[in-house]
């Protein structure tokens, strides 16, 4: 081959490998700012004033965005696997023990409808579920979290794995600190993450074994006759409304009063005891518990790479026409 042809040769390949990356690239941007931009511009729009209207019905609303992008995100893929009804063949992962509490998946529903009417079959229920949760932090008082879109929905429920990957309460710390490390979470993030704990309530169920048979000596004398009264019973019912507030100060607000509260023993949960007593937590728990402004920053940070978790993104999943049903069962 002359020289002259090898040139072309080289330049033609070349020029074929740039293409093919760019195609691919084209075909798959993954996720970006404003994915939406052109395909439905009031997409993000929508979503906001939606939440803020559902927030303004119903307070708690804002506690199940939280709630939600940690269930999704953290097991195995941001793929809005967590709502979906369970089937003949499958479990839903909200319908296991772990997501015992989880609720308000039917206002999910009233948002896609809203999305879905501007911009038929568009927009993912996985970024809706991501973009929800961005704006009821804001509800909450938290801080604007910028979040990237483009995710597509996933098909199937990860119920069979869901404890592989979602710490429990009762879990020790060095678990935590393990499995939000594998998704790319510090232990500053870890502890940010947690601070979630400062607003809503925990059920009596969750709580029990720390006051029956007998009171768990680490919690502040001062917080157990408030707890008692709210959980009288040793073997509460699940169905029945018996709860604790996880911060008696600002029950409905994002804040860092629950640094304060868990650092003085009045953390509802084992692990938020641990976390503030553990030699690799506590150091950043002192440090929130001074600052409002690095807690949200942490938060931000660990929030952003939750919701950055194995994406489904390009041509993989698919975009639910309803989000608690995958289309093939539509």
């Amino acid at each position: 081959m002359g020289s002259k042809a090898l040139f072309f040769f080289v330049l033609f390949s070349l020029s074929a490998l740039s293409f093919s990356a760019f195609a691919e690239n084209e075909e798959d941007p993954g996720l970006v700012m404003n994915f939406y931009k052109d395909t439905c511009p009031q997409a993000e729009d929508i979503i906001t004033e939606q939440v803020k209207l559902l927030y303004k019905r119903h307070k708690n609303t804002a506690f199940s965005w939280l709630r939600n992008i940690f269930h999704d995100c953290a097991v195995e893929s941001c793929d809005a696997s967590l709502l979906l009804d369970s089937t003949r063949r499958s479990l839903s992962e909200k319908e296991t023990d772990r997501s015992f509490g989880l609720r308000n998946f039917r206002y999910l529903d009233t948002i896609k409808e809203a999305v879905e009417r501007e911009c038929p079959e568009v927009v993912s229920c996985s970024d809706i579920l991501v973009l929800s949760a961005r704006d009821g932090i804001v509800a909450l008082g938290g801080p604007y979290i910028p979040l990237k879109t483009g995710r597509r929905d996933g098909r199937r429920s990860r119920a069979d794995v869901l404890e592989q990957y979602l710490p429990d309460h009762n879990e020790s710390i060095s678990v935590v600190l393990e499995r939000f490390g594998a998704m790319g979470i510090n232990t500053p993030g870890v502890v940010a993450l947690l601070g979630a704990h400062s607003v809503g309530r925990t059920h009596c169920v969750k709580l029990v074994h720390r006051l029956y048979p007998e009171v768990d000596p680490e919690i502040n004398p001062d917080h157990i006759e408030h707890m008692l009264h709210k959980c009288p019973d040793p073997i509460p019912d699940p169905k029945a409304v018996q709860y604790v507030r996880n911060d008696r100060g600002t029950p409905m607000k994002l804040d860092n009063n629950y640094y304060r509260n868990i650092l003085d023993n009045k953390g509802l949960l084992i692990v938020d005891h641990q976390l503030a007593h553990d030699k690799r937590t506590k150091p950043y728990v002192k440090k929130m518990a001074k600052s409002q402004d690095y807690f949200f920053k942490e938060f931000g940070k660990a929030i952003t790479i939750l919701s950055e978790n194995n994406p489904l993104t390009g041509t993989k999943g698919e975009i639910r026409k309803q989000c608690n049903v995958a289309n093939k069962h539509h």
